[in-house]
């Protein structure tokens, strides 16, 4: 089904394509960035398309499929905030890309310590195992 959504995206981005182009007297910039958005949609529609042609209905395409699961989806710690401090840490990075260098050097070192924590969560405290 996801094939349709790349798709059909192309008969959104062929008329923004040509009208962009027209208004613009094919300004190059836009232009090409509209003609690749057209390629890469395309390509993936098109490999989609082809893959599923080729593989069996996956199950969860199947409206009366089953949806009870007993199996086990990993573990997961409650209440963690060291996903957040990642984010932060990430923020941070890009940010000093475009505001100042000094924040990146601070985002690569929270991300150290948000990385360590979340790996070493269940090494010690309330989640220790």
């Amino acid at each position: 089904m996801e094939k349709w959504f790349f798709l059909l995206g192309l008969l959104f981005f062929g008329p923004v394509f040509l009208l962009y182009g027209f208004w613009s007297h094919w300004e190059p910039i836009g232009s090409m960035a509209l003609g690749l958005i057209i390629g890469m949609w395309g390509m993936v529609g098109v490999y989609l398309w082809r893959v599923g042609s080729r593989i069996d209905e996956r199950p969860e395409d199947d409206p009366y499929a089953d949806i009870t699961a007993d199996s086990d989806y990993g573990v997961f710690s409650p209440w963690s905030w060291w996903p957040l401090v990642l984010g932060l840490a990430a923020t941070l990075v890009f940010l000093g890309a475009a505001a100042g260098w000094w924040l990146t050097g601070i985002g690569v070192v929270l991300g150290i310590i948000g990385l360590v924590g979340q790996v070493l969560e269940f090494s010690r405290g309330q989640h220790a195992h």
